[in-house]
């Protein structure tokens, strides 16, 4: 019996030897070591442009085509600007007292919207005859000639509008054919490896469409405004095809003008 304590005692001498030092305090002892946080990545343009893949470049362009059409058309297409108060009123004073001359030179002058159509039927008149009806078709064909120059910049954010959203899908077409492609390759189980392409699906269509629905918006407020500005002309050209006929002005420019004390009175 004694000799078999004495066995158990070198037998676990040998396994406390082999244990190190610490082990057992080790395995109570709670951890402190630093939790590794996910890394967030942040979203930039740039990012977001190079997601989209090669579609970005012409989808880019057109988006600066847009604002640039959009501030020139701002500048350009206002009645006060392409119909000038004061412009009207000298041609018509001087068609009211048959000063053809002079009204025609006036015309050649200015580059207003008026003056285009109004000169291009005052070139009509000869020396010998004033014929209104042939006036009158001159300043027709003319105003249908000024509409397309000055709707042609306008019709291009049409054109944008139709064409963004194509892009767009062109771009998630691509995204999604590249997608297919890494799960044929075994990328299946691999998020990593489809998030590139359907990243390019999405940000190319949401492109396309915010490039196409502003661009749509200013195409229709513009051409609706144009639209009303070349109504308003029409009435004025009519004004002085009136003035030119009876030789005395119209109602509507009888009143004095702004910031004079007198009216139009031709002698």
């Amino acid at each position: 019996m004694r000799a078999m304590r004495i066995k158990m005692a070198g037998f676990f001498l040998a396994v406390m030897t082999l244990i190190p030092p610490g082990a057992a305090l080790a395995q109570d002892e709670p951890s402190f070591a630093p939790e590794v946080a996910p890394r967030e990545e942040t979203v930039t343009l740039l990012s977001l442009i190079k997601a989209g893949g090669i579609t970005m470049i012409p989808l880019g362009l057109f988006s600066l085509a847009v604002v640039a059409l959009t501030i020139r058309s701002f500048l350009v297409i206002k009645e006060e600007k392409l119909i000038p108060e004061d412009s009207v009123r000298d041609i018509i004073r001087k068609l009211a007292q048959r000063d053809v001359v002079a009204a025609r030179a006036q015309c050649e002058e200015g580059s207003s919207l008026i003056t285009s159509i109004v000169g291009a039927g005052l070139d009509r008149v000869t020396d010998e005859t004033i014929d209104i009806e042939v006036i009158k078709e001159a300043i027709d064909e003319s105003s249908t000639k000024q509409m397309l120059t000055y709707m042609a910049p306008v019709s291009y954010l049409s054109i944008i509008g139709a064409i963004s959203p194509m892009l767009g899908l062109l771009g998630t077409v691509s995204g999604m054919i590249k997608a297919f492609q890494n799960i044929a390759a075994g990328g299946m189980g691999k998020a990593e490896l489809l998030a590139a392409n359907i990243g390019e699906a999405l940000v190319t269509t949401a492109t396309g469409l915010i490039i196409a629905i502003p661009a749509m918006l200013f195409y229709f407020f513009f051409k609706n405004r144009f639209m009303r500005i070349l109504a308003a002309a029409g009435e004025v050209s009519g004004a002085m095809l009136d003035a030119l006929r009876t030789g005395a002005l119209p109602l509507r420019y009888r009143n004095p003008e702004p910031g004079t004390a007198g009216g139009d009175n031709p002698s």
